[in-house]
């Protein structure tokens, strides 16, 4: 079926951004923004389902979790694994972004899809490690998109 190993490898981009996220491995984050540039869209589309199942996950287990942990959390995420330039980026635009500020996010990313990316992946490896451990996180992931372990 065409379009399916497309629609997986893109699944397996947006967890391994999260995991070099988790893992706080910048080299292993540089290889997969590479990969993830090439189809930016599709990852940033598959960033916000898994940043969405995540948010559910940390509403269901009943763990406090404010706009301004967000922030606070995207921020710490990204910090020294990115160009200076692109962690201001990602931060600010996700500030904006946790306020419901769309057209503010769009702004300050610059037209960087990369900006979203980054943003999304930082979010899903913070907010997933309030109710995961690293590992459990990643593997979770997996199950949840339909990859085998």
């Amino acid at each position: 079926m065409p379009g399916t190993d497309d629609a997986r490898g893109v699944q397996q981009t947006a967890i391994a951004l999260i995991d070099a996220y988790v893992r706080k491995d910048r080299a292993a984050l540089e290889q997969v923004a590479d990969e993830a540039a090439a189809d930016a869209s599709a990852v940033t589309s598959e960033l916000k389902v898994i940043a969405t199942f995540l948010t559910r996950r940390v509403q269901e287990t009943g763990v406090v979790w404010k706009p301004a942990d967000s922030r606070e959390a995207v921020a710490r995420a990204v910090a020294d694994l990115l160009p200076p330039e692109v962690e201001f980026a990602v931060v600010t635009a996700w500030e904006a972004h946790s306020i419901g500020e769309e057209e503010a996010a769009e702004r300050l990313s610059q037209g960087d899809p990369m900006v979203f990316v980054h943003m999304l992946a930082a979010f899903a490896s913070a907010v997933g490690q309030a109710v995961y451990k690293p590992a459990e996180l990643i593997s979770t992931l997996r199950i949840a998109m339909g990859e085998e372990e």
